[in-house]
């Protein structure tokens, strides 16, 4: 991929995905795929104005021996300096990019058991200091080509080449080509234009007083979910509580809303894999009783699911229902990413764990017990999998007793 077009990228992921302004601090989390790329990220952050960029670098082989290796003891530890850096980060808020480029495969054979075991230690010392920043600070995630993610993308393709088909595709689903491997795009400006239509979209859906959502679609999945009061339908960029703006997804398809806790009744079928610590489960159920995940199967890696939605008390809920047209680029390029952030923006998704708490309105105004009281479920967890269809149906039922169609067909339907 040519440098200059890469600079542009970067230059939009700083500018347009972060926000960058004079004296932000900014973190960097990335993979050990696309070192150059990096760099020229903390260049142009610095362009934009950051006093300073930091990167912290991760790499999945390690993650497998650390888990191999170390005793759970060791592993659920929160050492004194980790808490003082999370300590530091809640004081400071740094703008955070996290640049995905992981093998969807890549911590297959890990003991996902025991790992869950030291999440589940860790998380309540951790908690606090995520509760802490909840809106407060900007954040971005995007991603770069890894060899091992092409490579499974794209089996057929010799590794240069399925790492350069990958990069035409990042670039295109970013709107910065007009077609997978076409002609240059301005970046900045078509993310105007495309988080102006979320806005006029998500006013619509709110003006509505929507009380549930029905899903339905011929592979089986008929489900009902509740809606908040107050809360709102959310998508593109974001204001952070000190009103600075950023958008967290690059790319981004989705109009979002937390649903409300406890109110889910029925049965989804997965429409897409999902890839959930380094490996795939694909061709999934989950039944819903009273709001809670009682229920489900898988013909690869049921266990691991099944742990999943066993992570913490919150992790059998939901807390995200979010509206994506079949439409959608990522869609048309009939490719599955195995990555959700490409993935759940090819179809509408749902998400099991944590809630949004700044989809209700003037959420600023409340506690954050509060919010949950409210019904936005809270979790250690919050994975999205997908349930889009070409024939999918989504049915809004407002609170003075209207049926309204939203989704026909798989796509809007207004």
């Amino acid at each position: 991929m040519k440098k200059t077009t890469l600079k542009e990228y970067a230059r939009l992921l700083a500018v347009t995905g972060l926000g960058i302004k004079k004296g932000d601090e900014v973190i960097v989390n990335a993979g050990l795929d696309q070192p150059d790329f990096v760099r020229m990220v903390v260049e142009e952050c610095y362009r934009a104005g950051a006093a300073k960029v930091e990167v912290e670098w991760h790499y999945q082989p390690l993650s497998k021996l650390h888990v191999r290796h170390r005793s759970l003891k060791t592993l659920s530890t929160v050492e004194e300096w980790e808490k003082a850096k999370m300590a530091h980060r809640a004081e400071r808020l740094p703008a955070m990019l996290h640049l995905i480029s992981e093998d969807p495969d890549g911590l297959k054979g890990m003991n996902q058991k025991k790992n869950s075991q030291a999440m589940q230690a860790r998380y309540p010392i951790i908690k606090p200091f995520r509760d802490q920043m909840d809106n407060k600070y900007k954040w971005c995630i995007a991603a770069v080509p890894g060899k091992e993610w092409a490579k499974k993308m794209f089996p057929e393709l010799r590794p240069a080449a399925a790492v350069e088909k990958l990069w035409e595709v990042i670039l295109y689903t970013v709107r910065m080509t007009d077609a997978i491997g076409g002609n240059a795009c301005d970046g900045v400006e078509a993310w105007k234009a495309h988080n102006a239509q979320f806005n006029t979209r998500c006013e619509y859906l709110n003006s509505l007083g929507i009380e549930s959502l029905h899903l339905t679609a011929a592979n089986g999945t008929d489900l009902t979910v509740g809606m908040i009061d107050n809360a709102l339908f959310c998508g593109g960029g974001e204001y952070t509580l000190g009103g600075e703006w950023f958008n967290p997804n690059m790319p981004t398809e989705e109009i979002f809303i937390s649903p409300k806790r406890g109110v889910a009744e029925g049965i989804v079928y997965s429409s897409k894999p999902l890839s959930w610590r380094g490996q795939v489960i694909d061709k999934f159920s989950v039944r819903f009783e009273g709001g809670r995940a009682v229920e489900v199967h898988a013909e690869q890696n049921e266990e691991l699911l099944k742990q999943m939605v066993s992570m913490d008390e919150g992790a059998a809920f939901l807390g995200e229902v979010a509206l994506v047209p079949y439409s959608s680029p990522i869609c048309q390029s009939g490719l599955t990413f195995y990555e959700t952030l490409f993935d759940e923006n090819a179809a509408c998704h749902l998400a099991m764990g944590a809630g949004f708490t700044n989809t209700i309105r003037d959420y600023d105004k409340y506690t954050l017990d509060e919010l949950h009281e409210m019904g936005i479920n809270d979790s250690m967890i919050h994975v999205d999998f997908m349930v889009g269809t070409a024939d999918l149906s989504v049915v809004a039922h407002t609170r003075d007793g209207k049926d309204i169609q939203l989704f026909k067909d798989g796509n809007w339907a207004f």
